[in-house]
């Protein structure tokens, strides 16, 4: 069309019934267009808060389970620490080798500790000591209880 033309054309639709963006509509503009529903918002929401509490929920499990771990570790150290005191505190009449296991018993007349080579069942019928725990020298100094005996503790 030339300018002429475009000055001399007029539209046959009524102005108000024309969009000048209608790209911009809230809604389709033509038949074949996408149908465009308004979101119910309400439900988006509680989907979104369902979600939000589920995942939350997830994740304070996975700490509550994280300090339970770390208590647990916490309790084996100050074990380790107990025994530890115990056996340093007892007579040793040699020098413990790191990740040789030794036993350690009571004496029944003083009840101080002693430290041995020679294991329970070493001793025979009548050991001269009662038996409290097998155990380990680690790397750092402190002792690993391999065996305890029933209802003895340190």
């Amino acid at each position: 069309m030339s300018e002429d033309q475009q000055e001399l054309f007029v539209n046959p639709i009524d102005s108000d019934k024309v969009a000048a963006h209608p790209h911009r509509l809230p809604y389709a503009h033509t038949v074949g267009g996408a149908v465009i529903k308004p979101i119910d918002k309400g439900r988006v929401k509680g989907l979104a808060v369902s979600a939000m509490y589920e995942q939350t929920d997830m994740q304070l499990e996975q700490i509550r389970q994280q300090i339970e771990l770390l208590a647990y570790q916490a309790k084996a150290i100050q074990d380790r620490v107990r025994i530890s005191e115990a056996i340093y505190a007892a007579d040793v009449n040699f020098e413990p080798v790191i990740t040789k296991t030794y036993h350690l018993y009571r004496r029944r007349n003083n009840q101080q500790y002693v430290l041995s080579l020679v294991a329970p069942e070493e001793w025979g019928p009548n050991p001269p000591y009662d038996f409290i725990a097998s155990v380990r020298l680690l790397g750092d100094h402190t002792w690993d209880v391999l065996q305890q005996a029933e209802g003895e503790s340190i």
